[in-house]
């Protein structure tokens, strides 16, 4: 017997709503799986920025490194208040002992993972031609809280990490609102600040060894 239409409509108005509910439960669970996993990309992308940057960091010391075998010193930093493009821009400035690395004249990469300038330090002593007696000289030391972890340091070099608190821009520009071991990071004292347990902070800071400074000049003839 064929159903009559006011028969039939009921089940199918019925079975429309359930496939509704249905679509409405796999988009939500959609939209939780597409989260989960967009949270999951950030978190890898930032891990391999991380990467980077200490990679980069640690040519950065090597390049420091070498140019003080070929020319018996350190380099100068460069100003950091140069815009890239403009004359001078990365160049290291005789004039300076606290700015940006000097990418152009090392032939490095101008930014870090998160486009900000690599802060750098160098003790004036080291950025000129110096012996054997000079060991000492420098009062830069890393800490991280009340411990230190290295002193008598020739230069620092600071990665301003994903927030870039502190760091310089392409266009010249510092960052603002750095706080606390951040603030510490740039203010142009010898003190410096890694691998502290503050939630908020993300500088990655590297240094020149003053021992393996020493060891790289001799080796190359450039001390006695």
């Amino acid at each position: 017997m064929t159903p009559l239409p006011s028969q039939a409509q009921p089940r199918s108005i019925r079975a429309s709503g359930f496939s509704l509910v249905e679509m409405a439960i796999v988009l939500v669970i959609f939209a939780l799986l597409a989260g989960g996993l967009m949270m999951t990309l950030t978190t890898q992308q930032e891990i391999q920025r991380l990467s980077e940057a200490r990679r980069q960091l640690a040519d950065i010391r090597e390049a420091l490194l070498g140019y003080a075998v070929i020319n018996g010193r350190l380099p100068t930093p460069a100003d950091p208040s140069i815009a890239s493009g403009s004359a001078n821009a990365g160049i290291a400035a005789t004039t300076l002992t606290s700015g940006v690395l000097p990418w152009a004249t090392l032939g490095l990469p101008e930014t870090d993972p998160w486009g900000q300038r690599f802060t750098y330090r160098v003790d004036a002593t080291f950025a000129s031609a110096f012996t054997l007696a000079t060991p000492g000289a420098s009062t830069f030391k890393v800490t991280d809280g009340a411990v230190n972890i290295a002193t008598n340091l020739p230069a620092i070099v600071i990665s301003h990490g994903r927030n870039g608190l502190g760091g310089y821009r392409s266009t010249g520009t510092q960052v603002p609102n750095a706080a606390g071991d951040e603030l510490l990071n740039t203010t142009g004292t010898p003190n410096f600040v890694s691998r502290t347990h503050t939630p908020d902070f993300d500088d990655e800071v590297v240094w020149v060894p003053l021992p393996i400074l020493m060891s790289r000049m001799i080796t190359a003839g450039r001390l006695p």
